[in-house]
């Protein structure tokens, strides 16, 4: 499969909203901590009984078309897949944000903020190159760190990043007020300590690592 990758101005979110993020939740991490987490922490995989669709953008203030209503994204990029003209896949990055927590009011740390793939074209390794090409934009941009969030219900997603070069960097059990029984998982994947390299198109408001 022929498959273009391209970066985008935020002006395509709307468009790129259509691609649909819901999944179906057949399994689930458990959290076990092993003598209270003092010998460790174990994911262990378990069945569900009945398998559930989660849509990220269903929720209230979520979904592309409404980051702008939330954060200033004039540094974010965002990576655009196309197979034969048609949109396949796309990833958000966030970087340099006031308010974004992830960002750790750091410069020398992105976030996968979304990544995304048109059901039609999931299976055909589109996630992956356009986790590549995050790395190389927060690359570019003096990163030594991208970090993404997933939950314990988004079994895939925990096995994608893992596959991907990602690190499980924090556990939170308590992260999400309205869904208890959700744990966050944060995944790293370090990045080559270089300075910024210049790229075409926009200005960038990081200094050197």
């Amino acid at each position: 499969m022929n498959i273009d990758i391209i970066e985008e101005s935020a002006d395509v979110l709307p468009e790129y909203a259509r691609m649909p993020i819901s999944f179906v939740v057949r399994s689930i991490f458990d959290v076990q901590l092993v003598d209270g987490g003092l010998k460790g922490v174990k994911l262990l995989e378990r069945p569900v009984d009945v398998p559930w669709t989660k849509d990220y953008d269903a929720f209230r203030d979520e979904g592309p078309a409404r980051w702008r209503d939330r954060w200033d994204i004039s540094n974010w990029g965002v990576i655009s897949a196309f197979v034969r003209g048609s949109r396949a896949g796309g990833c958000a990055i966030a970087y340099d944000t006031p308010g974004v927590h992830k960002l750790e009011g750091r410069k020398d740390i992105a976030a996968i903020w979304d990544i995304r793939v048109a059901p039609r074209y999931r299976g055909n390794g589109i996630g992956g190159r356009l986790v590549d090409a995050a790395v190389a934009w927060a690359e570019r941009r003096g990163c030594r760190m991208l970090n993404v969030e997933t939950q314990n219900i988004n079994v895939p997603a925990c096995r994608f990043y893992a596959k991907h070069g990602f690190t499980l960097g924090a556990i939170n059990r308590h992260a999400y007020s309205e869904f208890p029984d959700e744990v966050e998982l944060i995944w790293c994947r370090k990045i080559a300590d270089r300075a910024p390299i210049p790229h075409a198109g926009s200005a960038s408001t990081s200094t050197p690592c």
